[in-house]
């Protein structure tokens, strides 16, 4: 098909929509709300996916996390009611790693990281929401990578002395100085009963799809402190268990990750008497085993999402074919004519594929501009973040091609395999 035949076709499909409008919009649709779908949910998914990589890997590349249970099991398939039978991790599981695993640098263990400790702050008259009251060592700011943006973390003699002291995240700090002026340093807050003495601040938390979603809710103490006053709550909201603790490990830099994670799962193994074909009642989490996670749900989401979307795409597909059977019937004695000036069944062909492509390709175009503007829609709206890539506009307009193409070649085949005699005798 030569240029000059080629524009030809693409104005006459230009026309078809043109001329018969309601007609063009309702044929072209279901290719709208299927492009739609795929550019717009694309937009949110990687953005989304982008802020959710970015928290994890702000853990650092190198610290290892053992917990009671985690996502791993989770989406591993383990039975929750199993998982929460596992034993909890203790200090003493903590002290015991920072002991005897020669690969390991540093160890810090983490008390009401779950959630299980909760009260409020107190300062001057204000007060904070339920806030999770963190019991960690001097080292929690280098093992949670989280700077401090006021005063200093608490010493290892403050940890080992039960000092009341507190570390504030974003969220407390906020409600309590930030609105007045204030500085926290120095200052003493009320925590449940107890009066506490702020010696730093803590900055913001990386934001999972900038939602707010309470990761700065938080004050840290010294885990013995932690220990002493709040073990009993702690045993009362478990029900007769003391929570569990969230053990982090970070390698010397002369060995490697997998040598610390192997000895912290050999020590915790031995300390809970497992035996050699028994699986282990802990997990061991690194950021790789974080995002393998994470690539299963996306890669889950992202088929759903293509799965709704050919829906949409075959409903579109079919009402082109629909009026391209329509238009071929209305224009039999134009297919006849040309037939008989000259036009080869090819050339025929080649026209009203062509004519499909057009419609599905204007719906495609449609669908792009409206999946980008609910995009950027919500991120205006919510600051929900987006990632808008070339290849999902491409994408777009491959998948609406594809079905112009699809669709558009039963009839196309008919009106190409028309005798031209009874084309011109049609009525």
């Amino acid at each position: 098909m030569n240029l000059l035949l080629l524009r030809e076709v693409v104005t006459l499909a230009l026309d078809t929509l043109r001329v018969n409008k309601l007609r063009s919009v309702l044929t072209v649709l279901g290719v709208v709300i299927g492009i739609t779908a795929i550019v717009g949910m694309t937009s949110l998914i990687r953005g989304f996916d982008q802020s959710l990589r970015d928290s994890i890997r702000s853990l650092g590349p190198n610290t290892i996390f053992v917990a009671k249970f985690s996502g791993v099991s989770i989406a591993a398939g383990r039975n929750f009611a199993d998982l929460m039978r596992r034993p909890n991790l203790t200090v003493d599981d903590a002290r015991a790693i920072q002991k005897l695993a020669p690969a390991v640098q540093t160890v810090d263990v983490w008390l009401g990281a779950t959630g299980d400790v909760q009260e409020r702050v107190y300062y001057s008259g204000n007060r904070t929401k339920l806030l999770n009251i963190i019991g960690a060592t001097e080292e929690y700011a280098n093992l949670s990578f989280v700077k401090m943006v006021a005063g200093r973390m608490f010493t290892a003699p403050e940890v080992e002395h039960k000092r009341k002291v507190v570390v504030l995240g974003d969220t407390p700090y906020q409600v309590l100085f930030a609105r007045s002026g204030l500085d926290p340093v120095g200052k003493k807050v009320r925590i449940g009963v107890g009066e506490y003495i702020v010696v730093g601040v803590l900055d913001k938390r990386p934001s999972i799809g900038n939602l707010g979603t309470q990761q700065d809710d938080f004050v840290v103490i010294p885990q013995s402190t932690h220990q002493s006053l709040f073990g009993t709550q702690a045993r009362r909201v478990f029900r007769g268990q003391n929570g569990s603790a969230m053990i982090a490990v970070l390698p010397y830099e002369t060995a490697t990750r997998d040598q610390a994670l192997a000895q912290a799962e050999e020590i915790m193994r031995i300390r809970h008497g497992l035996k050699l074909d028994e699986p282990d009642d802990f997990d061991v989490v690194t950021q790789d085993a974080a995002l393998k996670v994470w690539d299963q749900v996306s890669q889950a989401t992202f088929l759903g999402l293509v799965v709704i979307s050919s829906i949409a795409l075959m409903v579109g597909g079919i009402g082109v074919m629909a009026i391209m059977t329509i238009s071929v019937t209305e224009r039999t004695r134009e297919i006849g004519v040309r037939k008989a000036l000259g036009a080869r069944r090819r050339e025929i062909l080649l026209q009203f594929l062509t004519e499909a492509v057009v419609l599905t390709l204007v719906g495609g175009l449609l669908g792009i501009g409206l999946g980008a503007a609910i995009g950027v829609t919500v991120h205006t709206a919510t600051g929900f973040p987006i990632s808008l890539p070339w290849w999902s506009f491409a994408l777009g307009l491959g998948f609406s091609a594809a079905v112009g193409i699809f669709f558009g070649m039963v009839p196309a085949v008919r009106a190409a395999r028309l005798d031209p005699i009874e084309a011109l005798r049609y009525e």
